[in-house]
């Protein structure tokens, strides 16, 4: 079954450009397009997109906002920002608002599509300069603070083999990693990340990764170490 992707974007050249080169794609179908962020909120409730496409900076309501409100409904779809501007208040604000990726827009298309398969799988992607903000950002100290809706009871909630993963998912490790490191089966790994993902009530693993910093679970690599 094809993936169904929503493409905002306020610029029709660059709409037009992305839409054709997903909907290119056999496993995956453009089922819409939107100029504004109040757009894309009204056809990603209308169309029940599997993947947004979401630019930032667009009229009436930006990108950002945008994302907040699809996100927060239920069974949502992932969004994937998409945006030229690489700064660190988008890519903090985008992943806070519950963006599940975030990319530049020159990012070579096979990248992109890629991008749109991982996340509409539950992952997460990141551009690597976005990763090394992110991590900046934690390691300078600045991301440090318990997040109001999530605190040590839910935490207390988890297993210890679910507080394990959920450091090695805020390390970066993907499933098949933590296996290897924990000597487990990759299914089993994925089995861990959803009961800790529904236990916390995140969506992804980007969620996982911004808490377990809050809460000081786990410390970054300083900035420009090895990603």
């Amino acid at each position: 079954m094809s993936l169904r992707v929503l493409v905002v974007d306020d610029q029709g050249v660059v709409r037009a450009g992305f839409a054709a080169m997903i909907d290119a794609e056999e496993d995956m179908t453009v089922v819409g397009e939107a100029a504004d962020g109040a757009a894309a909120v009204r056809l990603a409730e209308e169309l029940v997109p599997d993947v947004v496409v979401m630019d930032v900076r667009m009229p009436e309501l930006d990108g950002i906002a945008a994302t907040r409100i699809i996100t927060g409904r239920q069974d949502a779809p992932r969004v994937l920002v998409l945006t030229t501007f690489d700064l660190d208040s988008y890519v903090f604000d985008a992943l806070r608002a519950g963006a599940s990726g975030f990319l530049l827009k020159d990012v070579h298309p096979a990248e992109l599509l890629h991008g749109i398969r991982v996340v509409a799988t539950g992952e997460s992607v990141l551009a690597p300069s976005a990763t090394r903000r992110l991590i900046g950002h934690y390691a300078s100290g600045a991301g440090t603070g318990t997040r109001a809706d999530t605190g040590p009871r839910e935490l207390d909630s988890l297993t210890g083999s679910q507080r394990n993963i959920l450091t090695l998912v805020a390390s970066g490790l993907n499933n098949s990693e933590i296996a290897e490191e924990l000597g487990i089966t990759v299914g089993t790994v994925k089995s861990h990340v959803n009961a800790l993902l529904r236990k916390l009530g995140l969506r992804d693993r980007v969620q996982v990764t911004i808490l377990a910093y809050d809460l000081g679970l786990t410390r970054p690599n300083p900035p420009g170490a090895h990603l």
